[in-house]
């Protein structure tokens, strides 16, 4: 049956999800040329799909960042959110483009956008990819540290599970919390588990704890094979509690949270202390193993 214009405006009016539209195909191939034209004809940037994706979300997936800035020039809301929860930004994050990035947060994308079941905080999916620029940049506009995805658990988690090492500095000397857990299980039961010496070694700096159970009861040199690096790697530090300096760099860091990165460099001390409390020296491990 054929649909009256004025039906079709009421429909527009309150949100009508349109099928994929040729803006969608645009922003998805990058094609700048043809999504310029399609806006000047008159084209709806906001148009949603059935699954309440628009020609932002498109772009930003792709990374494609000349459509993404056509698109909010021309008036591209932000923050809309698919039937999954995703923002443009979160698409952007998962592209693991920079620039992408940078321009959805100027147009004020909101960087802690509330999580649902189906989908993974901006920050979460930054670290999935491994790109610490975005880690980064993100942390920099006031991305929640610990936002808990129900499945990753918080950042650190999925940074560590995935290997990023990068990612992972970057989140502890932000302030994420080394020790938090997802059902039980820290980030260095995932580092074991990755058989990471790496990893384990930058865990344990910042104060994770080698002694803790997961709800399995195992501890994190329960997931290493016995003769491995990792498993030697644990097992020195099962055996040679931290040093005092190093407890009370820990201690301090811990007290303070994410303000130590504005607090610390305000101390009236040495360069060099300072270096150390902020954890951007970049000394030997405490062991070779």
């Amino acid at each position: 049956m054929e649909v009256t214009a004025a039906r079709r405006s009421f429909l527009c009016d309150i949100g009508f999800w349109a099928d994929r539209t040729a803006l969608h195909e645009a922003a998805s191939q990058g094609r700048t040329l043809q999504l310029k034209q399609l806006i000047d004809s008159g084209a709806c940037v906001n148009t949603v799909t059935v699954d309440n994706i628009t020609p932002l979300h498109e772009a930003s997936l792709r990374g494609h960042c000349a459509c993404v800035r056509l698109l909010l020039g021309a008036g591209a809301q932000v923050d809309v959110r698919t039937i999954h929860g995703s923002t443009p930004l979160c698409n952007g994050c998962a592209s693991g483009n920079l620039e992408c990035v940078q321009l959805l947060l100027d147009h004020g994308a909101n960087v802690n956008p509330s999580l649902t079941a189906l989908t993974a905080s901006p920050l979460h999916e930054a670290c999935i990819q491994g790109n610490v620029d975005i880690v980064k940049l993100l942390i920099s506009r006031g991305a929640e540290l610990e936002a808990y995805d129900v499945h990753f658990g918080p950042p650190l988690h999925i940074a560590t599970a995935k290997g990023h090492a990068a990612c992972v500095r970057a989140l502890l000397q932000a302030g994420a919390r080394v020790n938090s857990v997802k059902f039980h299980e820290t980030a260095l039961h995932l580092a074991a588990r990755g058989d990471s010496v790496e990893l384990v070694d930058t865990l344990v700096e910042f104060g994770a704890k080698v002694s803790s159970s997961d709800n399995s009861g195992n501890r994190p040199r329960d997931y290493t094979k016995e003769g491995t690096a990792c498993y030697r790697c644990l097992c020195y530090y099962e055996r040679h509690p931290l040093s005092l300096q190093q407890m009370c760099r820990i201690r301090l860091r811990w007290i303070l949270g994410p303000r130590a990165q504005l607090v610390i460099p305000d101390l009236h001390t040495s360069p060099i202390l300072k270096s150390f409390l902020l954890f951007s020296d970049h000394g030997p491990s405490q062991t070779d193993t």
